[in-house]
């Protein structure tokens, strides 16, 4: 029977909780819409695959991860002032997108995607948030093994 390791193709159903089992709900993936990775290709936490290697098909697990081991704490560096023109489109400024709470793709100057979340806007400046949504919590995954593939 086949087990998670290096290189495997793996499909997980899990609920995933802040800081424990009783937590609040932050996302649950089904057996139906499982959470897809390759163990070792960035594609899921770290701590995350370490503590699904072995594990066979069927096979339930729960793993507590914390906040290091996962996103880190929230940083005040990650909230950034971006000029309002950044947010100008064919040449006007986007006023769906400038509001408190709404979430803005970006790319930073590598190409890299980044998500933000505005949270003030001022006559002329927009701070946005980086920090990662799950950033300053530790994780609980309750879940199960659904398959494994190569």
């Amino acid at each position: 029977m086949k087990h998670v390791e290096l290189g495997s193709l793996v499909e997980v159903a899990y609920t995933l909780r802040a800081n424990g089992p009783e937590g609040d709900e932050l996302e649950t993936c089904t057996e139906e819409a499982p959470f897809v990775f390759r163990v070792g290709a960035d594609e899921a936490l770290e701590a995350f695959e370490k503590g699904l290697m072995g594990k066979r098909e069927g096979e339930p697990f729960e793993l507590h991860i914390a906040c290091e081991d996962a996103y880190g704490d929230e940083t005040d560096d990650a909230v950034v002032p971006l000029p309002k023109e950044t947010f100008m489109i064919d040449g006007k400024i986007d006023e769906e997108v400038m509001q408190v709470g709404e979430v803005v793709p970006m790319e930073d100057d590598e190409g890299n995607e980044l998500v933000g979340v505005v949270v003030e806007i001022e006559a002329d400046v927009v701070h946005v948030d980086f920090n990662h949504p799950l950033a300053g919590l530790d994780l609980h995954f309750e879940g199960v093994v659904v398959a494994i593939g190569q």
